[in-house]
């Protein structure tokens, strides 16, 4: 029979890699001392983070996050004439988020077509954003903005904000100020910040009060908070206390985006002069 040779063909019979890993037992976190990966609980200890900008050379604007094991990528296309002229603003423009896990992303292999989760994400990410962008400067016209996760260990729809903001900047975008995104993962009368994914997933089957996550958008330079994401219960205290866990984390990790968005501007070079 002839071959096909566009096609690297697979063993008849073969078995999935998942088979031979150990699953770690998720159902529930230990109550006190440290975490899995050094750090404290009721301490605002986020992850060492990795920022670059500029990778995507096709992109208006693009950044890279890497936050223990959490990669993600952000590209920035426009601002650029509209697509439904139905749809125009003739006084400001509109933003356009779109937030996607790669097939990989996660241990279970997803679908490329996006599904609920992701589109609630997405949503979440433009309502963050779209306060902080000067969307007057740019009437008749549209922005998009497409993050990929490519690793989710843990705290993605934070570390998704952070890298979008970064890559609005880089893209020349106007704005009134980065916006950094921070989550936390209450278990009782503690907090767990910049929570893993094995974290996460560990708190769906707690039980008492006091259980919950929270990710807060935060824009440092103005201290204003442009987005709030609550799931689980928590009392009126824990949730304020949270929020503040929560600023106290962008404040920690702006430093770093800072630096990393001066490193791309310088690595640019001087615009060429005009005769």
């Amino acid at each position: 029979m002839p071959t096909d040779t566009k096609r690297i063909r697979g063993p008849e019979v073969s078995h999935s890699l998942s088979r031979f890993v150990c699953k770690p037992d998720t159902t529930s976190l230990p109550s006190d001392g440290a975490r899995a990966d050094g750090r404290s609980r009721d301490q605002v200890d986020v992850r060492p983070m990795f920022v670059r900008c500029g990778l995507v050379s096709q992109a208006k604007g693009s950044a890279y996050i890497e936050a223990g094991d959490t990669k993600l990528i952000c590209c920035v296309y426009g601002p650029k004439e509209t697509e439904r002229k139905d749809e125009t603003d003739m006084k400001c423009g509109r933003l356009f988020a779109d937030m996607r896990f790669a097939p990989f992303a996660c241990p279970e292999r997803g679908p490329w077509i996006q599904g609920s989760q992701e589109k609630d994400l997405s949503l979440m990410v433009l309502e963050s954003l779209q306060s902080a962008v000067c969307l007057h400067k740019y009437p008749r016209s549209q922005i998009d903005v497409n993050v990929m996760v490519l690793e989710n260990s843990g705290s993605a729809l934070a570390h998704a904000i952070t890298c979008a903001s970064l890559a609005l900047a880089d893209a020349g975008i106007e704005m009134y100020g980065l916006v950094l995104g921070c989550s936390i993962r209450q278990d009782g009368d503690s907090y767990l910040i910049d929570p893993t994914f094995l974290e996460e997933c560990g708190g769906c089957q707690s039980s008492g009060e006091n259980q919950g996550s929270l990710t807060v958008s935060f824009l440092p330079n103005l201290n204003q908070i442009s987005g709030l994401q609550s799931d689980g219960e928590m009392a009126e205290g824990t949730l304020a206390a949270g929020v503040r866990a929560c600023i106290e984390g962008c404040y920690k990790l702006y430093p770093v985006i800072q630096q990393a968005l001066i490193k791309a501007v310088r690595g640019a070079g001087p615009l060429p002069i005009e005769s």
